[in-house]
């Protein structure tokens, strides 16, 4: 029998928009898929519709345009856009974001197809802004999901590559925040912009305490807000060991590069996180109120601490595994479920490993 030859590749659309507006995490989320299209069709022009700050983190992104919506804009910003694009036509919307925001904004992006989330992901009215759906796959992680968006094209994400966009001298800039002395550092990223994700400083300083008595070097990071500074303030001052605080003073073009500088990043599930991921840090996420299977660091989970089942049982009656997939345990006092020898033990896995 002859062999068979492969099937043909897709043909190639000339133009898609991607609508992805926030958060800086979820955005990481969205590069496989970039890279995806990309390689597949480099002529196919893509733009993004995006959220101001993810753009910042985001700007220099070859092949790609970016239009900027300001939340804060609200339905002037919405018909701006649709000026904006009033001359143009695409040959596919991927709307990867279900809230009643983007889906509104959805329908201001002139486009044939509009390809949206299965229906068990779907909220907000988000079937009357789409008119195809991607794949309906329970109980993967955000990525996978979104990487599915090129399926409907014709495509399949097989690889996973991030390659954010990280000038030069963001990185020489992490570079002279501390000298490459041979050190293991410890980068603790405290908050998420989702608060009752976030632990106690006292348990973040006695993890930190840990980890110096081991001869680790400890780093804060974060940005300017004022929850960020008053967290890392009391964490220093709950601290017996010195850290170098360099809370609020990095940009979102230098964060990737600081937190690719160090071995172990400790933070809850957040942008930072994701961040760390896609620039091949090693991640000890903290998970109580988010399922670190679906949202946690994609490439390497295992020093992870997840005490999302023991919150299920606790707040809503029942395990982890009845709940429906993407469920969140957003309650006062979820995360005192992760406790300090938890994350002790998630930082001498990852001690153990490195030897």
């Amino acid at each position: 029998m002859a062999p068979t030859s492969p099937p043909p590749s897709p043909s190639a659309p000339r133009s898609l928009c991607l609508l992805r507006l926030s958060a800086l995490g979820d955005v990481t989320h969205v590069l496989p898929l970039i890279h995806t299209l990309r390689q597949a069709w480099p002529e196919t022009a893509l733009t993004w519709v995006i959220g101001k700050g993810e753009q910042r983190l985001l700007d220099g992104l070859p092949g790609v345009e970016f239009m900027v919506y300001d939340k804060q804009s609200g339905l002037a910003g919405m018909r701006a856009l649709r000026h904006a694009l009033a001359e143009r036509r695409f040959d596919a919307l991927l709307q990867m974001q279900v809230a009643a925001r983007a889906n509104l904004l959805s329908a201001f992006v002139p486009a044939r197809r509009r390809i949206g989330y299965d229906r068990s992901r779907s909220k907000d009215l988000h079937g009357l802004f789409v008119n195809e759906r991607i794949p309906d796959r329970p109980d993967i992680h955000v990525l996978d999901a979104i990487g599915s968006f090129c399926e409907p094209l014709g495509l399949k994400q097989t690889q996973v590559a991030w390659n954010l966009p990280v000038p030069d001298d963001a990185r020489d800039w992490a570079h002279a925040q501390w000298p490459d002395d041979g050190t293991a550092t410890l980068l603790i990223s405290p908050c998420s912009s989702h608060v009752l994700r976030n632990w106690r400083a006292e348990r973040y300083a006695a993890v930190a305490d840990h980890a110096a008595a081991r001869g680790w070097r400890i780093v804060l990071c974060g940005g300017r807000s004022a929850l960020e500074r008053e967290t890392a303030d009391a964490i220093l001052a709950a601290m017996r060991a010195p850290a170098l605080d360099l809370v609020g003073k990095d940009t979102l073009k230098q964060l990737p590069a600081l937190l690719a500088r160090a071995d172990l990043v400790m933070t809850p599930d957040s942008g930072p996180m994701h961040i760390a991921n896609a620039m091949g840090a090693k991640v000890l996420g903290l998970h109580a109120a988010s399922n670190p299977e679906r949202s946690g660091p994609y490439s390497d989970r295992r020093y992870c601490v997840d005490r999302y089942d023991a919150a299920a049982r606790r707040y809503l009656d029942k395990p982890a595994s009845e709940l429906r997939w993407g469920t969140k345990i957003e309650h006062e006092g979820v995360m005192d479920l992760v406790t300090v020898e938890d994350a002790i033990a998630a930082f001498e896995r990852y001690v153990g490993d490195r030897q």
